[in-house]
């Protein structure tokens, strides 16, 4: 059973790291969080009861390690360059509105959102399409709809007004759209 543990531990780590990283934007930071994750479902393994998969039992740990961190962490990163996105934001703009403002074609029939959720290449391609986005875009989705962060929380940690971190949000959601529908819900028949 233990041994069984160590190795889905082991198979979860770099997922567990690429994470950490996109939040922390520190290596070793992201390091000392993923640790302190395992050690925590190691030496209380019975904490874990099973009423959820044990990759979202781990995520939901780290998401709190992360959630200390950058609490602890006090410091405040500069607001990245938006400049090389706005010429791309401007054409994914263009591809998915007309003139009036709405939506060239309709949002593809996502079907039922819950058991998309339960599907483990659902998140696979999601984490894809994460990555894909800019550094600055991508982690404050994830602070805003993953770690649950306050508009607060996000401008302060990252030196950002409300409305460039509405901005930020708005094009994250606009990008993960277009990517979901051509790489994931595009596929569904």
């Amino acid at each position: 059973m233990r041994e069984k543990l160590h190795q889905e531990l082991q198979d979860m780590r770099p997922a567990l790291h690429r994470f950490a990283l996109l939040q922390l934007r520190n290596a070793v930071h992201a390091d000392d969080a993923v640790q302190e994750t395992l050690l925590a479902v190691l030496e209380k393994p019975d904490n874990f009861a099973g009423k959820s998969s044990l990759r979202t039992y781990v995520i939901g740990i780290l998401k709190f390690k992360i959630i200390d961190l950058l609490r602890l962490s006090g410091r405040e990163s500069a607001l990245a360059d938006l400049g090389s996105e706005e010429q791309s934001d401007s054409d994914l703009i263009d591809t998915l509105f007309n003139a009036q403002g709405h939506h060239i074609t309709p949002a593809s029939n996502w079907g039922a959102p819950e058991a998309t959720l339960e599907q483990q290449d659902f998140f696979r391609t999601l984490e894809l399409c994460l990555e894909k986005l800019p550094p600055q875009t991508s982690r404050v989705f994830m602070m805003r709809e993953w770690l649950e962060l306050s508009t607060e929380d996000i401008c302060k940690e990252l030196g950002l007004t409300t409305s460039n971190l509405w901005v930020l949000l708005y094009r994250a959601r606009l990008r993960l759209r277009e990517c979901l529908d051509l790489n994931w819900f595009g596929q569904q028949t």
